[in-house]
């Protein structure tokens, strides 16, 4: 206290200042503020601070209120044989050390102070232990909850965090920065793991009228398998869904569920996501379930070409579901295989080159029979069991049996697996399933922002070197960089090629190249008149682009620009362009050209032109207005046809026919249905975060258990 003139002056305090003593008469004017008085000046000397009791009349407002040093007074003591759910230490002394305000008139002022203590106080480095002055700030919880969702571990975002304030200025714990996100954490899971995922998706399907999702519930109602896709997916499933890599290599969550995305290639040659989906096990139903999902999802679009691993329900599930597909093996895994069922083999140099040669090197079916044969009699391998299954599914692995079907050609499910790695990296067996979307979802706009920037590239540079006129330059305006450096190669491997025309007709020419220093000759069959041309080793029809051999007839015939029909779309710069006036409903089957499939198509055009014309103000009101004119002219055409009555009753009958077949029942869930539970959680020997293994290394492992 100060005096003037006989008077007492209270001293008020400022809230941001430390005093090294409380003295009687200081006054702040909340409890909040008397509290952070009190626990900045604890921290200062090093104990932490718990509020105490409260003084009032019946009826009164408040008159005191006490803070104590947290050790003030002792525990009550509850008895041997109870048992505590947690087992504390004891850490109050009976301190006596307090500060007691009273209040009038909504100033409260210090009236009592006991600086004494009868413990030892903290030193500065270990002040931060102190309970109440631990405390996460806004912005530090910001950074922290970013670094996470971006894949940091949170043991590393803490001590970059600790780094950048400084040792001495953090003021939490990395217990406290776990707190932290555990309790976001069950922010977002708060109606069940299984439900909030339902949620999420609803919510998704709100801001994206083309999201498409699914869910299947056990007869628990838990939940069992899901799948989902965003708007942008479907597009780019139109553009690039003629090639398909589906894995399902890791199980990367609590549940043991079953990691499967759909991955496809992009103009640029990089993968893109199509989907994914998380199934509870690998059985046929479940993979039935999920295709004929995804199917439905596409539009009934089927892939040219499907690239899986060798899993027995799989195989059976795409020859139910895609029947028009082409299912491919991926060749990796087949390589690998052999070298554990063939290691003694595979160390003789011979047999290894004529398997490899079985393996890669036939581009027709009669040139791989002839040597298959000749390696299984050579080497006598005739009572070879995993050669005689492997020889069983060779339509499935082997190049020359497909030479008519595109493929990209693409060899191996690695795509796929690599996606699963990637989300493998970022995701923990402690994650919960809405987490493991939500990361998904991260690593599809980091796919999605990486094909803009290669579309700016295309857009705004072109390759070097590149001058004149001729086919090459042509090609530089036409196919992506990446595409582009591919045709270069096989233009600049043309021109070493030996050509020899061979018989001829009026309309079409023959001729036959062949590579200096191999024996193989190519057949290339052009027509001069309207610039058809093929090739024996079928590049074209595998992977888009002209090869070498038909390069080099067209060179030799001065043909300065890649025929039109020689170029295929989904290579070039404009892959996506104009998609919409593709689209047909004369090109699908008259059975699913349904209602559904119309809105589809619409919502197609629609997405890309409301997404460019909200850039600006001026071409959102063109679209506006082209809108209304639409709208007046869909209504007019409506109110021209006969029997509107007749035609509204069977068209309502035939879009409440449409929705139930499009909808799966288990996705939809009113707030008077019992919500979807989450799957048994599985606590699993080990880190399961890892690569699995297939049936056959199982099989070979109990072998060899049974052998000893």
């Amino acid at each position: 206290m100060e005096t003037e003139k006989g008077k007492t002056v209270p001293l008020i305090v400022d809230s941001d200042e430390i005093f090294d003593e409380i003295k009687v008469g200081m006054k702040v004017y909340s409890e909040e503020e008397a509290y952070d008085f009190y626990n900045r000046y604890a921290m200062s000397k090093g104990f932490s601070v718990r509020k105490g009791n409260k003084r009032r009349s019946l009826g009164e407002p408040l008159r005191q209120r006490e803070f104590l040093c947290s050790k003030a007074g002792y525990r009550e003591y509850d008895g041997v044989g109870k048992v505590r759910k947690f087992n504390r230490l004891e850490l109050r002394t009976g301190c006596e050390a307090k500060v007691r305000f009273t209040i009038e008139k909504g100033v409260w002022m210090v009236s009592y102070f006991n600086s004494q203590h009868n413990h030892e106080l903290a030193t500065s480095e270990e002040r931060i232990n102190l309970r109440s002055g631990r405390k996460i700030l806004t912005g530090h919880a910001d950074v922290l909850l970013s670094m996470v969702a971006a894949g940091v571990k949170q043991t590393n975002s803490y001590s970059f965090l600790r780094k950048e304030i400084g040792f001495d200025n953090i003021n939490f714990t990395k217990r406290d920065c776990h707190n932290l996100l555990r309790i976001e954490r069950d922010k977002l899971i708060d109606a069940g793991d299984a439900q909030s995922i339902i949620n999420f998706f609803k919510r998704k399907q709100a801001e994206d009228p083309m999201f498409f999702y699914s869910v299947q519930v056990d007869q628990n109602n838990r939940l069992a398998n899901f799948f989902w896709r965003d708007g942008r997916s479907k597009l780019d499933y139109d553009c690039f869904g003629d090639t398909l890599v589906f894995d399902t290599t890791y199980r990367t969550n609590k549940y043991n569920l079953v990691c499967a995305p759909f991955v496809g290639i992009n103009n640029h040659w990089n993968s893109v996501l199509f989907g994914c989906a998380f199934l509870s096990d690998e059985t046929i139903d479940s993979f039935v379930w999920l295709f004929e999902t995804f199917l439905e999802a596409m539009g009934y679009q089927q892939p040219k070409s499907i690239f899986t691993d060798q899993d027995q329900a799989m195989m059976k599930a795409i020859e139910m579901v895609f029947p028009e597909s082409s299912h491919r093996l991926c060749m990796w895994h087949i390589s690998n295989n052999a070298k554990q069922h063939l290691a003694s083999r595979f160390a003789n140099s011979e047999f290894k080159a004529q398997f490899n040669k079985c393996f890669y090197g036939c581009e027709t079916e009669t040139e791989f029979e002839s040597n298959w044969a000749a390696m299984i009699e050579k080497f006598e391998l005739e009572d070879h069991s995993w050669l005689k299954r492997l020889y069983d599914l060779r339509a499935k692995w082997c190049p020359a049996f497909s030479m008519d079907v595109f493929s990209a050609r693409t060899k191996s499910t690695q795509r796929s697996e690599s996606m699963n790695s990637i989300l493998h990296q970022i995701m923990n067996s402690s994650m919960s399933l809405i987490q493991v979307i939500q990361h998904y979802e991260e690593k599809a706009k980091e796919f999605r922002q990486e094909e803009l920037n290669q579309d700016f590239r295309c857009r705004n540079g072109a390759p070097n070197k590149v001058n004149g006129r001729g086919i090459l330059k042509h090609a530089s305006t036409v196919y992506t960089f990446t595409m582009f450096k591919r045709f270069e190669e096989e233009l600049m491997d043309s021109i070493g090629l030996n050509c020899v025309k061979g018989a001829s007709d009026e309309n079409i020419s023959l001729y036959q190249l062949t590579d200096e220093g191999h024996e193989r000759i190519y057949f290339v069959n052009f027509s001069p008149s309207n610039g058809d041309i093929s090739c024996s080793c079928s590049m074209f029809e595998t992977l888009g682009l002209l090869c070498r051999h038909a390069l080099r007839v067209l060179f030799m015939h001065n043909v300065k620009e890649i025929p039109e029909p020689y170029i295929l779309k989904r290579w070039t710069k404009r892959a996506k362009s104009m998609f919409e006036s593709d689209l047909s409903l004369g090109s699908m089957n008259e059975e699913k050209s349904t209602r559904l499939l119309r809105l589809s198509e619409l919502n197609h055009i629609g997405y890309k032109l409301f997404d460019k014309s909200s850039l600006t103000p001026q071409c959102t009101k063109i679209v506006k207005e082209k809108l209304m004119e639409a709208l007046q002219l869909v209504e007019k055409e409506m109110a021209t046809l006969k029997d509107v009555k007749e035609m509204g009753n069977s068209a309502q009958k035939a879009i409440q026919k449409d929705v139930s077949d499009g909808v799966n029942e288990d996705v939809h869930y009113s707030i008077h249905e019992k919500p979807v539970l989450d799957p048994v959680p599985i606590r699993t020997k080990g880190s399961r975060s890892c690569l699995m293994k297939s049936q056959l290394e199982k099989s070979q492992k109990k072998k060899k258990k049974e052998s000893r």
